[in-house]
């Protein structure tokens, strides 16, 4: 059983990496028949393994087109919070937008979230429990296993945050997380405890972090030592393990640079840019046009979706960036956007984006950013607000006036500070899916009012209370009819 699964996993990364590649890769080995033994007997093959999820992150698994990896389960995030706009009714994730999927459990909204990280947990586990005995350097042994560690606590962190109440520092975290799967070929787990999930979490982190302490990575689709440190912090954050988060988002920034206003403008779709930490290259001959990120989040590809839903930014978090800021040149409070030169069937809207570029009209290609540099500055920052830490509107500072060059140090101290700083993760993190998880770990309502969100399109769902059911997202029932041993959230 455990060998025909295995034939199945490297099959589908081999057809990944291979896809659409070179006519000699056709002479090779048929995949069907590499069992276990074979996927996984050389670093070199766990290598492959690896490279396939790196791939897969930007690969259509379901036949939705809005279902692509990442990127579609980042939009998902921030369309179901505050800051992004649909100026007009939109079919794509609009039971997102509305809250209606949160609560149905047979949403394929809900499916495509559960089922994507699940897979990249699975076949993550495949490297991990074969690393240490695979025939290689030690050398690539730590590479291989320290990212896939690093995957399998960002798929369970990105997780138990939908699925599982919110984690509250200070006690003992037993309401029900997510499963844990450690294990392959089995999948069968009953729900772990959110405190459960976290320890298992930083367990994998801080492996990671030992192994990949002298790793050079060749290019930010694969996971180093600054990756470790960075979901860290994030991880820290959540938890509101202050000192840690300030600590290793400290770490993770040290060396590393902010990009300068002129590439901030320039379309947020090259992740060899200095800011970036890991991110997906699209590659050419694996792209989904009407799938990439770029097909949805873009202003300027040539798709349905684009040309009469762009995105728009919450107008009142617009109007408080200061024209000095170069974000603000980033959203036209028109619509217009003459530098793009749109054509004239793009239906045009106030406060809609060019924060993200597609290549062209015609190739919706976008690279993805999973992790920046300016987190790292604004998590420390937050951390030591928290802390009641004097140096924080510091770092705040040497974050702000790479942005706004009129930007003075801030006099705030205490939650006034701590407003301050989520006020520019607001601003700075638009659209790379963060806005949901942080209304979650403040315990914040939703609050669209007094925007531009169409109360008709959002079906009344303008405020959400903090403590409404609907944080914690229903497990799919898919899922459950597959699993017994899964209990269902509150219905």
């Amino acid at each position: 059983m455990k060998s025909n699964y295995i034939k199945l996993i490297f099959a589908f990364v081999c057809i990944i990496i291979f896809g659409s590649c070179s006519d000699d890769f056709l002479d090779k080995k048929p995949t069907e028949f590499v069992d276990y033994e074979g996927a996984t007997k050389t670093t070199d093959n766990l290598m492959t393994l690896l490279n396939g999820i790196h791939r897969s992150l930007y690969i259509r698994y379901e036949g939705n087109q809005n279902e692509n990896g990442l990127g579609s389960l980042m939009q998902q995030i921030d369309i179901a919070g505050d800051d992004i706009v649909f100026p007009v009714t939109n079919g794509w994730y609009l039971q997102v937008y509305n809250w209606a999927a949160f609560s149905n459990e047979n949403s394929q909204d809900l499916r495509f979230q559960f089922r994507t990280y699940y897979r990249i947990i699975r076949n993550a586990n495949t490297i991990i429990n074969a690393a240490d005995v695979s025939i290689g350097s030690d050398a690539d042994k730590k590479i291989v296993k320290g990212q896939a560690l690093l995957y399998r606590a960002f798929c369970h962190y990105q997780l138990v945050q939908l699925f599982g109440e919110r984690y509250i520092s200070g006690i003992n975290n037993s309401q029900l997380g997510v499963p844990i799967i450690l294990t392959v070929g089995n999948d069968k787990f009953p729900r772990s405890t959110v405190e459960e999930v976290y320890v298992q979490i930083n367990k994998d982190i801080d492996e990671a972090n030992v192994l990949l302490a002298d790793y050079t990575k060749p290019n930010n689709s694969h996971l180093d030592l600054k990756v470790a440190q960075g979901l860290k912090a994030r991880v820290a954050l959540t938890q509101g393990n202050w000192a840690v988060a300030a600590n290793y988002a400290n770490k993770a920034r040290t060396g590393k640079t902010l990009m300068s206003a002129s590439d901030y403008v320039a379309g947020f779709n090259d992740y060899s840019n200095k800011e970036w930490m890991w991110g997906s290259h699209i590659n050419e001959v694996q792209t989904d046009y009407f799938g990439n990120f770029g097909a949805y989040m873009s202003r300027n590809y040539n798709s349905t979706v684009i040309r009469s839903c762009p995105k728009a930014i919450n107008s009142k978090l617009y109007n408080i960036i200061p024209q000095t800021d170069v974000r603000s040149k980033i959203f036209d409070k028109t619509g217009n956007h003459t530098a793009l030169s749109l054509p004239s069937n793009y239906a045009k809207f106030p406060y809609t984006s060019q924060k993200f570029l597609a290549i062209s009209t015609g190739d919706s290609r976008c690279d993805v950013p999973y992790m920046r540099v300016a987190e790292m500055y604004l998590i420390e920052a937050e951390a030591k607000a928290r802390l009641g830490d004097a140096t924080a509107a510091n770092v705040l500072f040497d974050f702000e006036i790479m942005r706004d060059p009129a930007y003075v140090l801030s006099s705030n101290t205490g939650q006034a500070l701590v407003e301050e700083i989520l006020l520019q993760r607001r601003i700075e993190l638009w659209g790379e899916g963060f806005r949901f998880y942080d209304l979650k770990r403040t315990s914040s309502s939703l609050d669209r009012t007094g925007a531009n969100h169409d109360s008709s399109i959002v079906n009344g769902v303008l405020t959400v209370d903090a403590t409404d059911k609907r944080w914690q997202w229903l497990i799919p029932k898919a899922e459950i009819n597959a699993n017994p041993l899964i209990v269902q959230n509150p219905l």
